[in-house]
């Protein structure tokens, strides 16, 4: 009774948020692309011609605004567990980023050996138990990190979420380790409660 009580007081919350009324007026799959759209607005990370890979992209909200910022130029690349409805100007790839063949499949794809862009805005099967729950989130950003460290280009960028907890400041030292300019965005379209926040990282430094 909890669970449904709890379920039932989200789907109230969520049908009610003007961020979510304002997606489907706008026709973006989810809330969450008021965040990439705050963000590209301020930093103009996605530029024509740029090569775009959207991890953990379902329901394809941000591979939307992506696709939007190429202008036809470039490519957007999206991969995620569940399958996605097809997104004018983006390609998507259903499998774990985590799977080497996955990450070869999708260059491939993409017709390149390096990215430019690399979003993420990711969270795992939550279990309710908080300290799994940070332990399995933090664990997904590592794998992202390593991700782009492998396959950006020199001067490409990453934009990932993070939600602050443990690990959170190992995590945020070792993303600064492997980036030049590093940024904190906290975008007005994540809720006030959430633990959120965004690392932007622009430029790879050699590690070494």
């Amino acid at each position: 009774m909890k669970r449904r009580s709890k379920t039932s007081q989200w789907h109230r919350r969520h049908v009610k948020d003007p961020w979510v009324q304002r997606a489907q007026k706008a026709g973006y799959r989810s809330r969450a692309a008021f965040k990439l759209e705050e963000i590209q607005a301020s930093e103009k990370l996605i530029r024509p011609g740029h090569v775009v890979v959207d991890l953990g992209a379902a329901p394809g909200g941000w591979s939307q605004l992506a696709a939007d910022a190429l202008q036809g130029k470039g490519g957007v690349y999206g991969i995620d567990l569940l399958s996605i409805d097809p997104v004018p100007g983006a390609v998507f790839l259903q499998g774990d980023f985590r799977d080497e063949r996955m990450q070869a499949q999708l260059l491939q794809v993409a017709e390149t050996d390096k990215v430019d862009i690399v979003l993420s805005d990711m969270s795992p099967d939550l279990t309710g138990i908080k300290v799994a729950d940070q332990a399995k989130s933090i664990g997904l950003c590592e794998a992202v990190l390593a991700f782009a460290t492998e396959n950006l280009t020199e001067d490409g960028v990453l934009l990932i979420k993070v939600f602050q907890g443990s690990g959170f400041d190992e995590f945020y030292r070792d993303f600064k380790a492997r980036f030049q300019k590093v940024k904190t965005k906290k975008p007005k379209a994540s809720r006030d409660q959430s633990k959120e926040t965004y690392l932007l990282g622009r430029g790879l430094r050699e590690v070494g």
